[in-house]
């Protein structure tokens, strides 16, 4: 069997609405018009014709164009029509792309062919020393994190949760680790946790991550949390790509939002949404 005749193929349906999406959005006007809208939040379509150069009644057609798809939303204010985005597309768009380009698998079945070779158990004190270490190796890749040294392991302990750390066992060693920390202490968020996970320099390619990021969503979802998140660099296309294939979607771009050795840095933003909580 191929590689194609393996892979579940995009619904009928979902593929109408990205197809309406990508249509829309293949005017350059209506391009810039949404940009425009982006940035302002909620304006005037008078204003918004004026910045694009366009004419009011050309600049209402693109605009109805846009909230036919949901792209934006029209409001009425007296004479004025309010236009601003709907804000479900920030998170549509990048989404379909990543569902149509074959990034994205809906669930953590999406993992297949587990080595063998690989274990996952539960973290223990034993294994503190080692973790560190593939942390400190992480760190030096500069493409893992903003951290430019391990926290001590009081710090990591603190704000880990329990019950939501693993490591991955091969050739007798642990060859990596993954953990889940809580966004937020409020009660609202207890179902949201960001992950981070490490393999070791000598185990990369070997199928670490994949059973780590397995057994991490699934314990997940069986433990009632609703929304993994992470913040990974752009140029870190592996971590990326396994990120995807375990059911994560691209949310935005972050840019330049903090320094790494003196240099702005980008982060993606990718979450992971229980099939529970859909």
């Amino acid at each position: 069997m191929t590689a194609i005749e393996k892979a579940p193929l995009l619904a009928a349906q979902d593929a109408d609405t990205y197809a309406s999406w990508f249509a829309s959005l293949a005017d350059p006007t209506r391009v810039r018009l949404l940009h425009a809208v982006a940035v302002a939040g909620e304006a005037p379509v008078g204003v918004l014709a004026e910045q694009i150069g366009v004419g009011q009644p050309t600049c209402s057609h693109h605009l109805r164009k846009l909230a036919e798809v949901g792209f934006v939303r029209l409001r009425k204010v007296g004479a004025t029509t309010l236009v601003s985005v709907n804000e479900a597309c920030a998170a549509g768009l990048p989404h379909a792309a990543d569902v149509v380009m074959g990034a994205l698998a809906a669930r953590p079945g999406g993992l297949t062919d587990l080595p063998a070779e690989v274990t996952v158990r539960a973290m223990t004190e034993a294994d503190w020393p080692a973790v560190r270490r593939i942390y400190g190796e992480g760190i030096a890749t500069r493409r893992a994190t903003f951290e430019t040294e391990v926290p001590r392991r009081e710090v990591l302990d603190r704000k880990w949760l329990p019950g939501h750390r693993w490591v991955a066992e091969a050739d007798g060693q642990v060859a990596g680790w993954a953990a889940l920390t809580p966004v937020s202490p409020r009660a609202c968020y207890a179902g949201v946790a960001e992950t981070s996970l490490y393999v070791g320099a000598a185990f990369r390619g070997r199928g670490v991550g994949k059973s780590l990021i397995h057994r991490q969503v699934t314990a997940a979802d069986e433990g009632g949390l609703w929304t993994l998140q992470s913040a990974i660099f752009p140029e870190n296309k592996a971590s990326l790509a396994l990120h995807r294939a375990a059911g994560f979607r691209t949310v935005g771009i972050r840019e330049r939002i903090a320094r790494l050795d003196g240099r702005w840095q980008d982060t993606v933003m990718i979450e992971r949404r229980a099939a529970a909580a859909d």
